[in-house]
């Protein structure tokens, strides 16, 4: 049995690296179309992967061995060198604009360990908030761990949303949202990005998210799902919200808490949320939590980036970026 052309294509580009790969997904543009694209620029747009590897220093050096010139500089100061950078901001390490197999490819590599904290906590909501959104999967182990983690992470961005919406809302606003999750305090939504890319992922995907989260919502004892007609409720009552809001990751309760524990009060992480449950600004306050941990993991993110693909790399990659900013842009005037 013939194996479809995306899925030849991807398994080709895999084969050009090391093998220990506990995950192994694409995402993005390149993979899943968005609304102002054509099919053919789909085809032709940068290729993201993300590599979850259970040991990096392994795993790098003998990628040195095989892909050695998709490396900056760093390469010449070693698998430690490389790792060290890797574990700042989101613990991730991105080789970019890398000619593969009649491509140009992105991929991230991650340690195992450090893509279930991020997916259990949301520690940094980077690679978490990629896998909250549909992606292609093209390897995964039996780690069953990591198989919990990846859907914990899916029932947080949909307990998450529900504390951003209204008390009824359609399942298009709830995956809008879910989808924003990991742009909440993006400095590169200011500069650098497509202002509509959220729609734009959501719109042509709908089926997608369906396949991700239809689940999810019809086992949620917090929501009235009415499949047929697109349309959800939920309990907006200060019980309810407390339930959902008891239900977040660790990192976002203690965001969340930081921002209304008045200095020297130091009151425990239920009290508190118990206080936001019964707070008309319950959804703004969830929103600046998460803001505040995207904020800081996006912009340490970026700053590695020089590093990581290389001055000119990294100038030919921020000029795209402009460049589909600049598109955004047009299509709205």
């Amino acid at each position: 049995m013939s194996l479809p052309t995306s899925a030849v294509k991807f398994r080709r580009i895999l084969a050009h690296f090391p093998q220990e790969l506990s995950l192994a997904f694409a995402y993005g543009s390149g993979v899943f179309q968005q609304a102002g694209s054509s099919t053919a620029a789909t085809e032709n747009n940068m290729l993201d992967f993300v590599f979850a590897v259970d040991d990096s220093t392994t795993w790098h050096a003998m990628n040195l061995s095989k892909n050695r010139s998709h490396y900056s500089c760093l390469k010449y100061f070693g698998t430690r060198s490389i790792c060290n950078i890797q574990n700042y901001g989101a613990g991730i390490y991105y080789n970019t604009l890398v000619p593969c197999n009649g491509r140009v490819i992105k991929y991230g590599v991650i340690s195992t360990d450090a893509l279930i904290e991020d997916l259990l906590r949301w520690k940094t909501l980077y690679v978490a908030g990629r896998l909250q959104k549909p992606v292609k999967i093209l390897a995964q182990n039996e780690n069953v761990k990591l198989q919990e983690a990846l859907t914990s992470n899916l029932k947080s961005a949909v307990t998450a949303a529900f504390l951003m919406l209204p008390e009824s809302f359609s399942e298009e606003d709830l995956y809008m949202k879910i989808a924003g999750l990991s742009y909440c305090g993006d400095f590169r939504m200011l500069i650098g990005e497509d202002k509509s890319k959220v729609m734009n992922i959501v719109k042509p995907n709908m089926i997608h998210f369906q396949k991700l989260y239809s689940h999810i919502l019809q086992d949620s004892p917090q929501v009235i799902y009415k499949h047929q007609l697109g349309k959800l409720e939920i309990d907006k009552s200060p019980e309810g919200q407390f339930a959902q809001l008891m239900a977040l990751p660790s990192t976002l309760q203690q965001k969340i808490t930081s921002l209304k524990d008045s200095p020297g009060k130091n009151r425990d992480v239920e009290e508190i949320l118990l206080q936001v449950a019964h707070d008309p600004d319950c959804r703004f306050v969830v929103h600046q939590g998460i803001s505040r941990i995207v904020g800081l993991s996006s912009l340490i993110q970026s700053a590695k980036t020089t590093l990581t693909a290389g001055m000119k790399k990294s100038l030919i990659y921020s000029m795209k970026k402009m460049y589909k900013m600049s598109k955004g842009w047009f299509r709205k005037s």
